[in-house]
Protein backbone atom coordinates (compact mmCIF):
# COMPACT_ATOMS: atom_id res chain seq x y z
CA UNK A 1 0.00 0.00 0.00
CA UNK A 2 1.24 3.88 -0.61
CA UNK A 3 2.20 5.21 2.35
CA UNK A 4 3.36 9.00 1.10
CA UNK A 5 2.37 10.25 -2.15
CA UNK A 6 3.80 13.00 -4.61
CA UNK A 7 1.66 15.05 -6.47
CA UNK A 8 3.70 15.86 -9.59
CA UNK A 9 1.10 18.41 -10.90
CA UNK A 10 -1.18 21.55 -9.67
CA UNK A 11 -4.58 23.53 -9.72
CA UNK A 12 -7.58 21.23 -9.45
CA UNK A 13 -6.02 17.37 -10.36
CA UNK A 14 -3.70 18.16 -7.74
CA UNK A 15 -6.61 18.59 -5.03
CA UNK A 16 -8.51 15.74 -6.16
CA UNK A 17 -5.72 13.77 -5.87
CA UNK A 18 -4.67 14.89 -2.18
CA UNK A 19 -8.01 14.28 -1.05
CA UNK A 20 -8.30 11.08 -1.88
CA UNK A 21 -4.80 10.39 -0.44
CA UNK A 22 -6.29 11.90 2.87
CA UNK A 23 -9.18 9.66 2.66
CA UNK A 24 -6.95 6.65 2.06
CA UNK A 25 -4.69 7.78 4.82
CA UNK A 26 -1.60 8.53 2.73
CA UNK A 27 0.91 11.31 3.20
CA UNK A 28 0.57 14.24 0.09
CA UNK A 29 3.18 15.90 -1.19
CA UNK A 30 2.87 18.48 -2.98
CA UNK A 31 5.37 20.39 -5.15
CA UNK A 32 4.82 24.21 -6.71
CA UNK A 33 6.42 26.78 -8.54
CA UNK A 34 6.92 30.22 -7.35
CA UNK A 35 3.75 31.06 -8.83
CA UNK A 36 1.87 28.11 -7.07
CA UNK A 37 3.49 28.84 -3.34
CA UNK A 38 -0.05 29.64 -2.00
CA UNK A 39 -1.86 27.62 -3.62
CA UNK A 40 -4.83 25.32 -2.44
CA UNK A 41 -2.59 21.87 -2.49
CA UNK A 42 -0.17 23.26 -0.73
CA UNK A 43 -1.96 24.09 2.33
CA UNK A 44 -3.44 21.01 2.23
CA UNK A 45 -0.37 18.96 1.78
CA UNK A 46 1.74 17.40 4.29
CA UNK A 47 5.03 18.88 2.34
CA UNK A 48 5.23 21.15 -0.04
CA UNK A 49 8.65 20.98 -1.65
CA UNK A 50 9.61 24.10 -4.52
CA UNK A 51 10.42 22.85 -7.46
CA UNK A 52 11.49 26.50 -9.38
CA UNK A 53 10.19 29.65 -11.46
CA UNK A 54 6.47 29.60 -12.82
CA UNK A 55 7.47 28.79 -16.56
CA UNK A 56 6.34 24.62 -16.57
CA UNK A 57 9.68 23.65 -18.27
CA UNK A 58 11.47 24.50 -15.25
CA UNK A 59 9.39 23.54 -12.54
CA UNK A 60 6.42 20.82 -13.58
CA UNK A 61 7.91 19.75 -16.47
CA UNK A 62 11.38 19.72 -15.21
CA UNK A 63 11.93 15.82 -14.40
CA UNK A 64 14.80 15.96 -12.17
CA UNK A 65 13.68 18.52 -9.90
CA UNK A 66 10.45 16.75 -9.71
CA UNK A 67 12.23 13.43 -8.60
CA UNK A 68 14.48 14.90 -6.26
CA UNK A 69 11.32 16.13 -4.67
CA UNK A 70 9.80 12.82 -4.58
CA UNK A 71 13.05 11.26 -3.07
CA UNK A 72 14.10 13.97 -0.61
CA UNK A 73 10.58 14.08 1.39
CA UNK A 74 10.27 10.20 1.27
CA UNK A 75 7.45 9.54 -0.84
CA UNK A 76 7.16 5.83 -2.28
CA UNK A 77 4.69 7.20 -5.09
CA UNK A 78 3.84 9.78 -7.67
CA UNK A 79 0.60 10.52 -9.54
CA UNK A 80 0.87 12.97 -12.57
CA UNK A 81 -2.53 13.55 -12.99
CA UNK A 82 -3.73 14.60 -16.49
CA UNK A 83 -1.64 17.15 -18.40
CA UNK A 84 2.49 17.86 -17.90
CA UNK A 85 4.50 14.63 -17.35
CA UNK A 86 1.30 11.99 -17.03
CA UNK A 87 1.79 10.76 -20.29
CA UNK A 88 5.70 11.02 -20.39
CA UNK A 89 7.05 7.19 -20.79
CA UNK A 90 10.36 8.34 -19.79
CA UNK A 91 9.57 9.80 -16.23
CA UNK A 92 7.19 6.88 -15.55
CA UNK A 93 10.73 4.92 -16.18
CA UNK A 94 13.19 7.43 -14.11
CA UNK A 95 10.27 6.83 -11.26
CA UNK A 96 10.29 3.27 -11.75
CA UNK A 97 14.25 3.36 -11.35
CA UNK A 98 13.97 4.84 -8.36
CA UNK A 99 11.94 3.00 -6.47
CA UNK A 100 9.25 4.97 -6.32
CA UNK A 101 5.58 3.60 -7.57
CA UNK A 102 3.94 5.54 -10.28
CA UNK A 103 0.41 5.83 -10.63
CA UNK A 104 -0.27 4.66 -13.80
CA UNK A 105 0.29 2.24 -16.77
CA UNK A 106 3.44 0.72 -16.99
CA UNK A 107 6.29 2.78 -19.48
CA UNK A 108 6.21 0.32 -22.30
CA UNK A 109 2.39 0.58 -22.47
CA UNK A 110 2.31 4.37 -22.26
CA UNK A 111 5.01 4.32 -24.96
CA UNK A 112 2.76 2.40 -27.18
CA UNK A 113 -0.86 3.99 -26.40
CA UNK A 114 1.17 7.74 -26.55
CA UNK A 115 2.18 6.88 -30.25
CA UNK A 116 -1.58 7.25 -32.58
CA UNK A 117 -0.33 4.69 -35.10
CA UNK A 118 1.04 2.27 -32.94
CA UNK A 119 -2.12 2.17 -30.93
CA UNK A 120 -4.04 1.56 -34.13
CA UNK A 121 -1.91 -1.52 -35.02
CA UNK A 122 -2.42 -2.71 -31.60
CA UNK A 123 -5.99 -2.47 -31.51
CA UNK A 124 -6.73 -3.18 -34.57
CA UNK A 125 -4.58 -6.47 -33.86
CA UNK A 126 -7.43 -6.79 -30.90
CA UNK A 127 -10.46 -6.57 -32.69
CA UNK A 128 -11.08 -2.83 -32.37
CA UNK A 129 -12.95 -1.46 -35.63
CA UNK A 130 -10.93 1.47 -36.99
CA UNK A 131 -11.61 3.87 -39.67
CA UNK A 132 -10.51 3.71 -43.20
CA UNK A 133 -6.71 4.10 -43.22
CA UNK A 134 -3.16 2.53 -42.35
CA UNK A 135 -1.63 1.58 -39.24
CA UNK A 136 2.01 2.34 -40.36
CA UNK A 137 3.47 6.05 -40.86
CA UNK A 138 3.61 7.64 -43.79
CA UNK A 139 6.52 9.09 -45.18
CA UNK A 140 5.95 11.21 -47.96
CA UNK A 141 2.67 13.19 -49.35
CA UNK A 142 3.07 10.66 -52.42
CA UNK A 143 2.32 7.80 -50.44
CA UNK A 144 -0.29 9.98 -48.27
CA UNK A 145 -1.92 11.01 -51.07
CA UNK A 146 -1.60 7.07 -52.93
CA UNK A 147 -3.78 6.46 -49.29
CA UNK A 148 -6.41 8.63 -49.43
CA UNK A 149 -7.07 8.21 -53.41
CA UNK A 150 -7.93 4.40 -51.98
CA UNK A 151 -10.22 5.36 -48.91
CA UNK A 152 -11.69 8.56 -50.31
CA UNK A 153 -12.11 11.72 -49.47
CA UNK A 154 -12.14 13.66 -46.84
CA UNK A 155 -9.24 12.36 -44.98
CA UNK A 156 -7.48 13.60 -41.88
CA UNK A 157 -3.69 13.76 -41.57
CA UNK A 158 -2.41 13.40 -37.43
CA UNK A 159 0.60 13.38 -35.76
CA UNK A 160 1.44 9.78 -34.17
CA UNK A 161 3.07 11.44 -30.82
CA UNK A 162 -0.27 14.33 -31.16
CA UNK A 163 -2.64 14.88 -28.27
CA UNK A 164 -4.64 17.90 -27.00
CA UNK A 165 -6.56 18.65 -30.46
CA UNK A 166 -3.45 19.56 -31.59
CA UNK A 167 -1.38 18.08 -35.17
CA UNK A 168 -4.37 17.18 -37.09
CA UNK A 169 -5.22 18.75 -40.45
CA UNK A 170 -8.58 17.36 -42.42
CA UNK A 171 -8.68 17.27 -46.14
CA UNK A 172 -10.75 17.71 -48.36
CA UNK A 173 -9.08 17.75 -51.83
CA UNK A 174 -5.96 16.22 -53.27
CA UNK A 175 -5.00 19.44 -54.75
CA UNK A 176 -4.44 20.19 -50.82
CA UNK A 177 -3.40 17.13 -49.81
CA UNK A 178 0.73 17.88 -50.00
CA UNK A 179 0.38 21.79 -48.47
CA UNK A 180 -1.64 19.68 -45.69
CA UNK A 181 1.24 17.07 -45.20
CA UNK A 182 3.64 19.19 -44.73
CA UNK A 183 2.41 21.63 -42.59
CA UNK A 184 0.68 18.44 -40.11
CA UNK A 185 4.59 17.38 -40.38
CA UNK A 186 6.01 20.78 -39.08
CA UNK A 187 3.64 21.21 -36.46
CA UNK A 188 4.22 17.43 -35.14
CA UNK A 189 8.07 18.35 -35.58
CA UNK A 190 7.44 21.67 -33.25
CA UNK A 191 4.82 20.24 -30.84
CA UNK A 192 5.97 16.87 -29.98
CA UNK A 193 9.46 16.66 -31.24
CA UNK A 194 8.39 13.57 -33.68
CA UNK A 195 7.13 14.44 -37.61
CA UNK A 196 5.57 11.12 -37.62
CA UNK A 197 1.87 11.07 -39.21
CA UNK A 198 -0.47 9.27 -40.72
CA UNK A 199 -3.79 9.27 -42.74
CA UNK A 200 -7.40 7.73 -42.42
CA UNK A 201 -10.76 8.47 -43.36
CA UNK A 202 -12.21 11.60 -41.73
CA UNK A 203 -15.97 11.10 -40.54
CA UNK A 204 -18.31 13.91 -40.95
CA UNK A 205 -21.19 14.30 -38.30
CA UNK A 206 -19.43 11.82 -35.87
CA UNK A 207 -19.64 11.54 -32.16
CA UNK A 208 -17.08 11.32 -29.96
CA UNK A 209 -17.36 8.73 -27.21
CA UNK A 210 -15.25 7.43 -24.87
CA UNK A 211 -15.38 4.11 -22.50
CA UNK A 212 -13.80 4.95 -19.24
CA UNK A 213 -11.91 1.49 -17.76
CA UNK A 214 -9.73 0.25 -14.90
CA UNK A 215 -7.84 -2.86 -14.79
CA UNK A 216 -5.15 -4.10 -12.38
CA UNK A 217 -1.94 -5.67 -12.45
CA UNK A 218 -3.40 -9.29 -12.43
CA UNK A 219 -5.17 -8.96 -15.69
CA UNK A 220 -8.82 -8.16 -14.40
CA UNK A 221 -10.65 -5.06 -16.21
CA UNK A 222 -13.77 -3.85 -16.43
CA UNK A 223 -15.82 -0.66 -17.98
CA UNK A 224 -17.68 2.05 -16.54
CA UNK A 225 -20.02 3.22 -18.30
CA UNK A 226 -19.38 6.00 -21.57
CA UNK A 227 -19.17 9.63 -21.90
CA UNK A 228 -20.22 11.65 -25.04
CA UNK A 229 -17.76 14.61 -25.48
CA UNK A 230 -18.84 15.63 -28.86
CA UNK A 231 -19.02 19.41 -27.50
CA UNK A 232 -15.47 20.63 -29.02
CA UNK A 233 -13.68 23.79 -30.19
CA UNK A 234 -11.12 22.80 -32.74
CA UNK A 235 -10.64 19.12 -31.15
CA UNK A 236 -10.96 20.61 -27.55
CA UNK A 237 -13.70 19.78 -25.21
CA UNK A 238 -15.67 22.19 -23.60
CA UNK A 239 -18.50 19.57 -22.17
CA UNK A 240 -18.92 16.36 -21.32
CA UNK A 241 -21.98 14.65 -20.70
CA UNK A 242 -22.68 10.79 -19.44
CA UNK A 243 -24.08 8.24 -20.77
CA UNK A 244 -23.99 8.87 -24.28
CA UNK A 245 -27.80 8.95 -24.97
CA UNK A 246 -27.61 8.37 -28.76
CA UNK A 247 -26.51 4.78 -28.07
CA UNK A 248 -28.81 2.00 -27.16
CA UNK A 249 -27.53 -0.19 -24.30
CA UNK A 250 -26.58 -2.98 -26.26
CA UNK A 251 -23.97 -0.47 -28.13
CA UNK A 252 -22.55 0.87 -24.79
CA UNK A 253 -22.03 -2.60 -24.01
CA UNK A 254 -20.21 -3.90 -27.22
CA UNK A 255 -18.36 -0.19 -26.98
CA UNK A 256 -17.11 -1.20 -23.22
CA UNK A 257 -16.25 -4.82 -23.95
CA UNK A 258 -14.42 -3.55 -26.47
CA UNK A 259 -12.30 -0.78 -24.67
CA UNK A 260 -11.81 -3.90 -21.96
CA UNK A 261 -10.65 -5.95 -24.88
CA UNK A 262 -8.29 -3.80 -25.86
CA UNK A 263 -6.97 -2.50 -22.69
CA UNK A 264 -6.12 -5.88 -21.42
CA UNK A 265 -4.60 -6.72 -24.57
CA UNK A 266 -1.78 -4.38 -23.98
CA UNK A 267 -1.36 -4.68 -20.15
CA UNK A 268 -2.91 -1.58 -19.44
CA UNK A 269 -2.85 -1.09 -15.57
CA UNK A 270 -4.87 1.78 -13.71
CA UNK A 271 -8.00 4.19 -14.75
CA UNK A 272 -7.55 4.95 -18.48
CA UNK A 273 -10.03 6.03 -21.30
CA UNK A 274 -10.05 4.15 -24.87
CA UNK A 275 -11.70 6.86 -27.52
CA UNK A 276 -14.29 5.95 -30.32
CA UNK A 277 -15.68 7.82 -33.33
CA UNK A 278 -19.20 7.19 -33.62
CA UNK A 279 -21.18 7.44 -36.83
CA UNK A 280 -25.22 8.31 -37.37
CA UNK A 281 -25.57 4.79 -37.67
CA UNK A 282 -23.99 4.16 -34.34
CA UNK A 283 -20.87 2.19 -35.87
CA UNK A 284 -17.95 3.31 -33.92
CA UNK A 285 -14.42 3.23 -34.62
CA UNK A 286 -11.49 3.12 -32.22
CA UNK A 287 -9.59 6.67 -32.43
CA UNK A 288 -6.77 6.62 -29.57
CA UNK A 289 -6.40 5.38 -26.21
CA UNK A 290 -5.64 7.95 -23.20
CA UNK A 291 -3.94 6.46 -20.64
CA UNK A 292 -4.28 8.55 -17.51
CA UNK A 293 -7.00 9.86 -15.57
CA UNK A 294 -9.06 12.47 -17.85
CA UNK A 295 -10.04 15.87 -16.70
CA UNK A 296 -13.81 14.50 -17.28
CA UNK A 297 -13.36 11.91 -14.86
CA UNK A 298 -15.85 13.39 -12.26
CA UNK A 299 -18.68 12.79 -15.35
CA UNK A 300 -18.09 9.11 -14.35
CA UNK A 301 -18.05 8.84 -10.74
CA UNK A 302 -20.58 10.65 -10.07
CA UNK A 303 -22.87 8.23 -12.91
CA UNK A 304 -21.51 4.72 -11.33
CA UNK A 305 -20.29 6.67 -7.55
CA UNK A 306 -17.48 5.22 -7.70
CA UNK A 307 -14.09 7.09 -7.12
CA UNK A 308 -11.83 6.67 -9.62
CA UNK A 309 -8.60 8.51 -8.03
CA UNK A 310 -9.37 6.12 -5.31
CA UNK A 311 -9.04 3.40 -7.52
CA UNK A 312 -5.80 4.43 -9.22
CA UNK A 313 -4.11 4.38 -6.18
CA UNK A 314 -5.30 1.07 -5.01
CA UNK A 315 -4.51 -0.24 -8.05
CA UNK A 316 -1.29 1.17 -8.14
CA UNK A 317 -0.49 -0.19 -4.51
CA UNK A 318 -0.96 -3.50 -6.09
CA UNK A 319 -4.20 -3.99 -4.92
CA UNK A 320 -6.66 -6.74 -7.51
CA UNK A 321 -9.83 -5.19 -8.45
CA UNK A 322 -12.48 -5.60 -5.88
CA UNK A 323 -14.81 -4.67 -8.37
CA UNK A 324 -16.87 -6.58 -11.10
CA UNK A 325 -18.05 -5.74 -13.82
CA UNK A 326 -21.76 -6.41 -12.48
CA UNK A 327 -21.16 -4.35 -9.81
CA UNK A 328 -21.42 -0.83 -12.47
CA UNK A 329 -24.29 0.74 -12.51
CA UNK A 330 -24.47 3.82 -14.42
CA UNK A 331 -27.60 5.61 -12.95
CA UNK A 332 -29.25 9.01 -14.27
CA UNK A 333 -27.40 11.64 -16.45
CA UNK A 334 -24.54 13.96 -16.08
CA UNK A 335 -23.25 16.98 -17.59
CA UNK A 336 -19.77 18.43 -16.87
CA UNK A 337 -18.92 22.13 -18.10
CA UNK A 338 -14.96 23.03 -18.77
CA UNK A 339 -14.98 26.84 -16.94
CA UNK A 340 -11.92 28.27 -18.42
CA UNK A 341 -10.15 31.50 -17.60
CA UNK A 342 -10.95 32.49 -21.35
CA UNK A 343 -12.60 35.19 -23.61
CA UNK A 344 -14.67 33.80 -26.19
CA UNK A 345 -15.63 36.92 -27.56
CA UNK A 346 -11.88 37.73 -28.52
CA UNK A 347 -11.27 34.11 -29.94
CA UNK A 348 -10.89 32.46 -26.32
CA UNK A 349 -7.63 34.17 -25.33
CA UNK A 350 -7.13 33.17 -22.38
CA UNK A 351 -7.99 36.02 -19.30
CA UNK A 352 -6.15 35.21 -16.15
CA UNK A 353 -5.98 37.76 -13.19
CA UNK A 354 -6.57 38.12 -9.35
CA UNK A 355 -10.02 36.56 -8.57
CA UNK A 356 -11.84 39.36 -6.53
CA UNK A 357 -14.83 37.18 -6.25
CA UNK A 358 -15.12 33.65 -7.11
CA UNK A 359 -18.81 32.18 -5.59
CA UNK A 360 -19.10 28.82 -6.51
CA UNK A 361 -22.54 26.83 -6.54
CA UNK A 362 -24.24 24.47 -4.38
CA UNK A 363 -27.16 22.67 -4.03
CA UNK A 364 -28.57 19.28 -4.58
CA UNK A 365 -26.03 16.78 -6.95
CA UNK A 366 -23.78 20.02 -7.88
CA UNK A 367 -20.03 19.59 -7.88
CA UNK A 368 -17.57 22.38 -8.53
CA UNK A 369 -13.81 20.77 -8.65
CA UNK A 370 -11.29 23.36 -8.46
CA UNK A 371 -7.61 24.81 -7.56
CA UNK A 372 -8.53 28.14 -7.05
CA UNK A 373 -10.14 29.88 -4.16
CA UNK A 374 -11.44 34.07 -3.95
CA UNK A 375 -8.42 35.99 -3.95
CA UNK A 376 -5.99 33.80 -5.74
CA UNK A 377 -4.41 34.99 -9.03
CA UNK A 378 -4.89 33.01 -11.99
CA UNK A 379 -1.69 32.68 -13.80
CA UNK A 380 -0.99 33.27 -17.11
CA UNK A 381 2.26 30.30 -17.13
CA UNK A 382 -0.84 27.37 -17.15
CA UNK A 383 -3.52 25.52 -18.94
CA UNK A 384 -6.12 28.21 -18.63
CA UNK A 385 -9.03 25.71 -16.12
CA UNK A 386 -10.87 27.93 -13.92
CA UNK A 387 -12.64 24.83 -12.59
CA UNK A 388 -15.21 22.19 -13.89
CA UNK A 389 -18.73 22.36 -12.48
CA UNK A 390 -20.62 18.54 -12.75
CA UNK A 391 -24.13 18.16 -11.63
CA UNK A 392 -26.13 14.87 -11.68
CA UNK A 393 -29.74 14.53 -12.54
CA UNK A 394 -32.08 11.39 -13.01
CA UNK A 395 -32.47 12.06 -16.84
CA UNK A 396 -30.84 14.38 -18.97
CA UNK A 397 -33.66 17.27 -19.19
CA UNK A 398 -32.97 17.58 -15.59
CA UNK A 399 -29.54 17.56 -15.95
CA UNK A 400 -29.76 20.45 -18.43
CA UNK A 401 -31.71 22.51 -15.91
CA UNK A 402 -29.69 21.95 -13.29
CA UNK A 403 -26.56 22.75 -14.90
CA UNK A 404 -28.08 25.79 -16.05
CA UNK A 405 -29.23 26.83 -12.33
CA UNK A 406 -25.96 26.18 -11.31
CA UNK A 407 -23.97 28.13 -13.94
CA UNK A 408 -26.19 31.40 -13.16
CA UNK A 409 -24.87 30.87 -9.82
CA UNK A 410 -21.60 30.69 -10.50
CA UNK A 411 -19.83 34.44 -9.87
CA UNK A 412 -16.44 34.88 -11.22
CA UNK A 413 -14.90 38.02 -11.20
CA UNK A 414 -11.86 40.82 -11.27
CA UNK A 415 -9.57 42.80 -13.99
CA UNK A 416 -9.11 41.67 -17.23
CA UNK A 417 -11.01 37.93 -15.87
CA UNK A 418 -13.66 36.06 -18.27
CA UNK A 419 -14.59 32.45 -18.08
CA UNK A 420 -16.69 30.60 -20.50
CA UNK A 421 -19.52 30.30 -18.34
CA UNK A 422 -22.10 32.00 -20.34
CA UNK A 423 -21.00 30.06 -23.30
CA UNK A 424 -22.06 27.15 -21.64
CA UNK A 425 -26.12 28.89 -21.07
CA UNK A 426 -25.88 29.71 -24.26
CA UNK A 427 -25.45 25.71 -25.61
CA UNK A 428 -27.81 24.48 -23.64
CA UNK A 429 -30.17 26.50 -24.75
CA UNK A 430 -29.86 25.47 -28.46
CA UNK A 431 -32.28 23.38 -29.67
CA UNK A 432 -29.35 20.78 -31.04
CA UNK A 433 -28.14 20.44 -27.74
CA UNK A 434 -30.88 20.21 -26.14
CA UNK A 435 -32.41 17.47 -28.60
CA UNK A 436 -28.86 15.28 -28.19
CA UNK A 437 -28.55 16.05 -32.09
CA UNK A 438 -25.28 17.54 -32.26
CA UNK A 439 -22.39 16.16 -33.65
CA UNK A 440 -18.02 17.10 -33.19
CA UNK A 441 -18.40 19.77 -35.94
CA UNK A 442 -21.14 21.51 -34.12
CA UNK A 443 -19.21 24.33 -32.29
CA UNK A 444 -17.13 25.24 -34.94
CA UNK A 445 -20.14 25.69 -37.38
CA UNK A 446 -22.04 27.48 -34.65
CA UNK A 447 -19.79 29.44 -32.75
CA UNK A 448 -20.26 33.05 -34.14
CA UNK A 449 -24.32 32.73 -33.13
CA UNK A 450 -23.29 30.77 -29.97
CA UNK A 451 -20.77 33.67 -28.75
CA UNK A 452 -23.04 36.04 -29.63
CA UNK A 453 -26.11 34.66 -27.33
CA UNK A 454 -23.03 34.48 -24.67
CA UNK A 455 -22.25 37.80 -24.59
CA UNK A 456 -25.88 38.66 -24.45
CA UNK A 457 -26.42 36.11 -21.16
CA UNK A 458 -23.65 37.89 -19.67
CA UNK A 459 -25.02 41.59 -20.08
CA UNK A 460 -28.68 40.98 -19.28
CA UNK A 461 -28.72 38.38 -16.54
CA UNK A 462 -30.86 36.23 -18.15
CA UNK A 463 -33.09 34.11 -16.01
CA UNK A 464 -33.17 30.54 -16.10
CA UNK A 465 -34.03 27.77 -18.84
CA UNK A 466 -38.06 27.73 -18.29
CA UNK A 467 -39.40 24.82 -16.26
CA UNK A 468 -40.59 21.63 -17.83
CA UNK A 469 -44.50 22.29 -16.17
CA UNK A 470 -46.39 24.62 -15.29
CA UNK A 471 -46.02 27.39 -12.91
CA UNK A 472 -44.99 30.67 -11.64
CA UNK A 473 -43.75 32.88 -14.59
CA UNK A 474 -40.25 34.78 -13.95
CA UNK A 475 -38.75 35.28 -17.53
CA UNK A 476 -39.75 38.72 -17.89
CA UNK A 477 -36.96 40.83 -16.00
CA UNK A 478 -37.81 43.18 -13.42
CA UNK A 479 -38.19 46.95 -15.12
CA UNK A 480 -38.51 45.40 -18.59
CA UNK A 481 -40.94 47.27 -21.28
CA UNK A 482 -44.29 44.90 -21.31
CA UNK A 483 -46.58 48.19 -23.22
CA UNK A 484 -47.61 46.83 -27.18
CA UNK A 485 -45.05 50.01 -28.24
CA UNK A 486 -42.20 47.60 -27.48
CA UNK A 487 -43.50 44.77 -29.78
CA UNK A 488 -41.12 44.89 -33.56
CA UNK A 489 -43.29 45.81 -36.34
CA UNK A 490 -43.21 44.25 -39.40
CA UNK A 491 -41.07 45.85 -42.36
CA UNK A 492 -42.62 47.69 -45.66
CA UNK A 493 -41.19 44.72 -47.65
CA UNK A 494 -42.96 42.29 -45.70
CA UNK A 495 -46.33 43.85 -46.30
CA UNK A 496 -47.13 42.41 -49.79
CA UNK A 497 -50.60 43.08 -50.08
CA UNK A 498 -53.19 44.70 -48.04
CA UNK A 499 -54.59 41.38 -46.53
CA UNK A 500 -50.99 40.34 -45.86
CA UNK A 501 -51.24 40.13 -41.83
CA UNK A 502 -50.00 42.60 -39.74
CA UNK A 503 -48.97 40.08 -37.22
CA UNK A 504 -45.82 37.86 -39.22
CA UNK A 505 -44.15 34.69 -38.06
CA UNK A 506 -41.11 36.71 -37.80
CA UNK A 507 -42.49 38.64 -35.04
CA UNK A 508 -43.62 35.66 -33.76
CA UNK A 509 -39.76 34.56 -33.49
CA UNK A 510 -38.36 37.59 -32.17
CA UNK A 511 -41.34 37.44 -29.37
CA UNK A 512 -40.27 33.92 -28.82
CA UNK A 513 -36.20 35.14 -28.43
CA UNK A 514 -37.10 38.00 -26.06
CA UNK A 515 -38.58 36.17 -23.99
CA UNK A 516 -37.79 32.44 -23.56
CA UNK A 517 -34.42 33.18 -24.84
CA UNK A 518 -34.64 31.50 -28.05
CA UNK A 519 -31.66 31.96 -30.14
CA UNK A 520 -31.85 33.14 -33.54
CA UNK A 521 -30.59 30.40 -35.47
CA UNK A 522 -33.69 28.88 -34.17
CA UNK A 523 -36.12 30.91 -35.58
CA UNK A 524 -38.09 29.66 -38.59
CA UNK A 525 -40.40 30.30 -41.14
CA UNK A 526 -42.66 27.14 -41.47
CA UNK A 527 -45.63 27.83 -40.51
CA UNK A 528 -46.31 23.67 -39.61
CA UNK A 529 -43.71 23.79 -36.70
CA UNK A 530 -44.09 23.42 -33.26
CA UNK A 531 -42.14 24.46 -30.21
CA UNK A 532 -40.55 21.41 -29.53
CA UNK A 533 -38.86 21.90 -33.39
CA UNK A 534 -37.27 24.83 -32.22
CA UNK A 535 -36.24 23.55 -28.77
CA UNK A 536 -39.23 25.28 -26.85
CA UNK A 537 -40.64 23.60 -24.30
CA UNK A 538 -44.45 24.23 -22.04
CA UNK A 539 -43.79 26.58 -19.60
CA UNK A 540 -41.95 28.62 -22.86
CA UNK A 541 -45.55 28.19 -24.32
CA UNK A 542 -47.16 29.87 -21.41
CA UNK A 543 -45.05 32.57 -21.37
CA UNK A 544 -45.95 33.52 -25.23
CA UNK A 545 -49.52 32.74 -24.17
CA UNK A 546 -49.16 35.17 -21.04
CA UNK A 547 -47.60 38.03 -23.57
CA UNK A 548 -49.86 37.80 -26.19
CA UNK A 549 -52.93 38.06 -23.88
CA UNK A 550 -51.65 41.21 -22.59
CA UNK A 551 -50.07 42.92 -25.74
CA UNK A 552 -52.92 41.86 -28.20
CA UNK A 553 -55.94 40.35 -25.83
CA UNK A 554 -55.49 37.14 -27.84
CA UNK A 555 -56.49 34.44 -25.78
CA UNK A 556 -55.14 30.50 -27.00
CA UNK A 557 -57.11 28.58 -24.76
CA UNK A 558 -55.49 25.17 -25.00
CA UNK A 559 -52.20 24.88 -22.53
CA UNK A 560 -50.45 22.15 -24.86
CA UNK A 561 -48.15 23.81 -27.18
CA UNK A 562 -48.50 20.74 -29.15
CA UNK A 563 -51.86 21.97 -30.27
CA UNK A 564 -50.83 24.63 -32.48
CA UNK A 565 -48.23 25.67 -35.07
CA UNK A 566 -47.14 28.79 -35.48
CA UNK A 567 -48.97 29.22 -38.55
CA UNK A 568 -51.87 29.21 -36.39
CA UNK A 569 -50.61 31.69 -33.94
CA UNK A 570 -49.86 33.97 -36.31
CA UNK A 571 -53.35 33.70 -37.76
CA UNK A 572 -54.96 34.40 -34.61
CA UNK A 573 -53.25 37.26 -33.67
CA UNK A 574 -53.64 38.97 -36.89
CA UNK A 575 -57.40 37.78 -36.77
CA UNK A 576 -58.01 39.85 -33.81
CA UNK A 577 -55.77 42.23 -34.64
CA UNK A 578 -58.21 42.83 -37.88
CA UNK A 579 -61.08 43.13 -35.73
CA UNK A 580 -60.04 45.92 -33.49
CA UNK A 581 -61.79 49.33 -34.61
CA UNK A 582 -58.84 51.40 -36.38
Amino acid sequence: MIGRLLIANRGEIAVRVARACRELGIEVVAVYSTADRHSAVVEMADEAVHIGPPAPRSSYLHVPNVVEAALRSGADAVHPGYGFLSEDPDFAEICEAEGLTFVGPPPQVMQQMGNKATARRLMAAAGLPLLPGVVDPVRTAEEGLAVAAEIGYPVIIKAAAGGGGRGMTVVHDPADFAEAFATTRSVARAVFRDPTVYVERYLSGARHVEVQVLCDAHGAGLYLGERDCSLQRRHQKLLEEGPAGHLSPGQRAELGELAVRGALSVGYTGAGTVEFLVDDAGRAYFMEMNARIQVEHPVTEMLTGIDLVREQLLVAGGERLRLRQEDVVVRGAVIECRINAEDPARGFAPAPGHLDVLRVPDGPWTRFDTGYRQGDDVSPHYDSLLGKLVVWAPDREQAVRRMDRALAELRVEGPGVHTTAALHRALLRDPDVRADRHDVQFLDRRLPDLVAHAAAIAASREPALPAARRGPLHLVRAGDPADPASVPHPCPEEDHTMSAPAFTQSDLMQLLTEKTGLPAASHTSDPDAHFADVGLDSLAFLSMQTELQDRFGVAMPDDNPDAYTFGQIVETVSAAQAAQPA
